[in-house]
């Protein structure tokens, strides 16, 4: 990967533990305003459950966990106290892009071996220095992944050591992973592969055709629209119902009437709202109950988040929680921004519905009575009301240097657009706990 990670774990070493407590205020406000962003990027298996994330970051105009010792090591330390990788993982292991000296000198030792691979670029020079720190941390529980690999003799001695070989699927054609596959089983090699840059479904299929077992990229998210498709009849009552959401207040009558029609869904929005997250004393049993009780801002994240997932049918369950990614960071920068709170929500949720139902956006925005602004933003108009999606879009890439014009543009530090980011992450994770794969 051209853009690098920053590792972000829950246990630091004694030595850099001390050299963070020592570091007075003001420099540890300077590290946080330094390490700008920091983005996740999805790792799902042939089922769509997500096997793991690879972090992308970005700290002030570098983007690499390298070999100094000073602030950039200090950096690391103090993002890996701070918010730990539980948090932006949810449990799931976290590749991270290290360069010769975070390994040689064993910085990576921050590093719980338990919740990260670390990922051999491929400028390293694969030498005997390099082999031995390896296998050193290797001896002590660490996997490795082989980072956009391609054949070469040198690197046959790391292939006893890593747990994963990743390839960019458009630096090697089908013709070149076919005989990379080859020769991985020729030395009895057995990593798991993983196809990088993975942009649509028909890719994903081919390679697992081909015999990769994991896959990185947002294809998932991409609409596989069928051509002149219509909005399936049992779909059309969610956007019914996502009409009524918007109603302001909501009309308690009206959302009664549409949800008996749905049984299914009535008591999946029910579950919700007696499940722990909300901490309700009495279970409810109602629709009428449960908007006098949570009022109508909390009634539209649960009933959007219940018909969004009646939605995702076989889609990957990521995909949801992606959405509400997206939803939670609108709404969030939208009451910064003083711009309306609840239609960015949707923005942020209507962004993914093409890739839930398979059906255009210009069909679902006709469903729709949105504003003539929203309805330009979704359907890709870079206007105020687009602004976040555009900055979360470049943000989920790491394409750090338009996030900053886009945060220029709005007018909000880009520093606080990143704490909001994984604010709307942790807030996403707690909603929607990944579950489901495509065959469930």
């Amino acid at each position: 990967m051209d853009v690098e990670a920053h590792p972000n774990g829950r246990r630091a070493a004694a030595d850099g533990l001390n050299l963070l407590c020592a570091t007075d205020a003001a420099t540890q406000d300077a590290m946080q305003s330094a390490m700008r962003y920091l983005a996740r990027q999805p790792i799902l298996d042939a089922h769509g459950k997500v096997h793991a994330y690879e972090l992308l970051f970005r700290a002030g105009r570098e983007s690499s966990f390298y070999g100094d010792h000073t602030m950039a090591t200090r950096n690391v330390l103090d993002q890996t106290v701070f918010y730990g990788l539980q948090a932006i993982t949810n449990g799931r292991l976290a590749f991270i892009n290290c360069t010769r000296e975070a390994i040689v000198e064993e910085q990576v030792r921050v590093l719980r071996p338990e919740e990260t691979v670390l990922e051999l670029l491929e400028t390293l020079e694969p030498d005997a220095e390099l082999l031995a720190a390896c296998t050193r941390l290797h001896r002590d529980g660490y996997m490795f992944a082989l980072d956009d690999f391609s054949w070469s003799e040198s690197w046959i001695p790391f292939l006893a050591l890593a747990a994963y070989v990743k390839v960019d699927i458009e630096q090697l054609d089908v013709v070149a992973r076919t005989e990379l596959i080859a020769h991985l089983q020729a030395c009895k090699a057995t990593p798991q592969l993983i196809a990088e840059r993975i942009e649509t479904e028909e890719d994903f299929h081919q390679l697992r055709r081909e015999g990769f077992l994991l896959f990185q990229g947002y294809f998932f998210s991409r609409p596989v629209i069928v051509e002149n498709r219509t909005i399936p009849t049992n779909r059309m009552l969610h956007l019914d119902l996502l009409r009524a959401l918007l109603d302001e207040p909501l009309d308690q009558h009206n959302l009664s009437l549409l949800l008996k029609r749905d049984p299914a869904l009535m008591l999946r929005l029910l579950k919700l709202v007696n499940s722990p997250i909300y901490g309700m004393r009495n279970e409810i049993h109602s629709i009428q109950m449960a908007l006098q009780l949570v009022g109508d801002a909390a009634f539209r994240r649960m009933a959007t988040l219940a018909i969004a997932s009646e939605m995702l049918g076989n889609r990957p369950p990521e995909l949801l929680q992606f959405a509400f990614h997206r939803a939670r960071l609108c709404e969030i920068v939208a009451n910064a921004r003083g711009i309306d709170a609840t239609e960015q929500y949707l923005v942020g949720i209507l962004s993914l519905v093409p890739a839930l139902l398979s059906v255009s956006m210009e069909v679902i925005v006709q469903h729709l009575p949105l504003s003539q602004s929203i309805r330009q933003a979704l359907l890709g108009a870079k206007n105020p009301e687009r602004a976040t999606l555009c900055w979360m879009e470049c943000h989920e890439h790491g394409e750090w240097a338009k996030c900053d014009l886009i945060a220029n543009a709005m007018g909000v530090d880009p520093a606080v657009l990143a704490r909001h980011y994984l604010d709307a992450l942790q807030w996403a994770v707690e909603n929607m706990p990944l579950q489901s794969s495509f065959e469930d």
